[in-house]
């Protein structure tokens, strides 16, 4: 699991591990704190959104937002 996590490095800000839960890492504090924020309200959308479909996006939409925001995207 270390290697996984490790794998992940500038890559991810916040990983969430079954049976254990978010692991955060930033070169500040302040962006840990960000990053675990973010990580909770993903959670909570997520959970909210069990039992509807949502609309997926399209390859196109998801290559216009890793352009737009200079992300990157598995």
């Amino acid at each position: 699991m270390g290697d996984a996590v490790r794998g992940l490095a500038g890559k991810r800000s916040a990983v969430m591990l079954a049976n254990h839960g978010p692991v955060v890492a930033a070169k500040e504090l302040e962006a840990a704190v960000y990053a675990i924020e973010e990580l909770e309200e993903t959670a909570k959308l997520a959970m909210m959104m069990r039992g509807f479909e949502p609309k997926m996006l399209t390859p196109e939409q998801i290559q216009d937002v890793v352009t737009h925001f200079n992300v990157e995207w598995d």
